[in-house]
């Protein structure tokens, strides 16, 4: 189990032992934890898991921004020294806006570390085929698109929504569940037809498939996971800014496996006791049982005297 962390007082200064924060709609996110606490093993964590309200791909811009503010204004008080939103829907829809509201602090996503990893996947091919396996709200955003094209304009792009696989995921169902394959098949097959170089599975939740997915494809088909660039790039900025707590995994002697030695605080809105029997399938390991947080709390004045946010009607 890992150890508890104590939020911060209002007035301490961000330094390399405050947490790093990490949300997302539901479970997927920890996939993104897992990958953090292998490259950086000592940084503390906050996971917030916003299980009443998901799923957000199928959400408008607007109520998603509304959410992942109100989460953050919620989570200000432990003084993180830098939040990623681990949800490539949100981050397609949000970021932006959601840096704007919160100047003081650094926040990334997953878009542009896994756009980056893609094109450098697709090596030195001319016009590289590169697919997007994302939610609804992240194909329609374009998002991946921008990101892809502004490192490879020629780069030929398939976007596949698959919006079953969230809520497959979310119900516990593991890779040997026939639908499960099924699922996967239905939305890959139209994608190998085309003949495709690189494949970003644009949703945090679907790297708990990724073993079955790199069946499908083949190997000649390079399978990005967009959380473990997203930890790549979150252990950059904080190598950075001089914020790391303790040296990066990268730094240990080879073949030492990284034991993370961070603590792990996790909250959700909806039902911890199955957050905490479904986690180990994201993060490989056991967590100590999520605080539950009622979505009313997070309608009302934000923690230390932040602003009201709302979502809108």
């Amino acid at each position: 189990m890992s150890r508890r962390i104590v939020p911060a007082s209002d007035n301490r200064l961000m330094s390399p032992s405050s947490p790093i924060i990490v949300l997302d709609s539901g479970l997927g996110g920890l996939t993104v934890v897992g990958a953090l606490r292998k490259v950086l093993p000592g940084e503390d964590i906050v996971y917030f898991g916003d299980t009443a309200r998901l799923p957000y791909g199928s959400k408008t811009a607007a109520t998603v921004t509304g959410f992942v503010q109100q989460i953050i204004a919620y989570l200000r008080p432990h003084d993180p020294k830098h939040v990623v939103i681990a949800c490539n829907t949100a981050t397609a829809l949000s970021l932006p806006a959601v840096r704007a509201a919160f100047p003081g602090l650094t926040i990334s996503g997953v878009i542009e570390p896994g756009a980056k990893a893609a094109t450098a996947a697709a090596g030195t091919k001319q016009v590289p085929t590169i697919a997007i396996l994302a939610t609804e709200a992240t194909i329609r955003s374009k998002a991946y698109e921008r990101a892809v094209h502004r490192r490879r304009l020629h780069a030929r792009m398939l976007l596949r929504p698959a919006p079953l696989l969230v809520p497959i995921i979310e119900e516990g169902r593991g890779p040997a569940d026939p639908l499960v394959k099924l699922a996967l098949q239905q939305y890959l097959e139209p994608l190998l037809k085309h003949h495709m170089d690189v494949l970003v599975l644009g949703c945090t939740h679907y790297p708990v498939y990724k073993e079955l997915i790199s069946k499908i494809v083949g190997k000649a088909v390079r399978v990005i996971d967009s959380g473990e660039q997203c930890a790549d790039d979150v252990a950059r900025r904080l190598k950075a800014a001089g914020l790391l707590n303790g040296p990066p995994a990268s730094d240990a002697q080879a073949g030492d496996a990284p034991v993370p030695t961070g603590g792990l605080r996790c909250f959700v809105t909806d039902d911890p006791v199955r957050f905490q029997r479904l986690a180990p399938r994201f993060l490989g390991v056991e967590i100590d049982k999520p605080e539950w947080v009622a979505p009313d709390e997070l309608y009302g004045p934000a923690p230390t005297g932040g602003v009201r946010l709302s979502v809108p009607a």
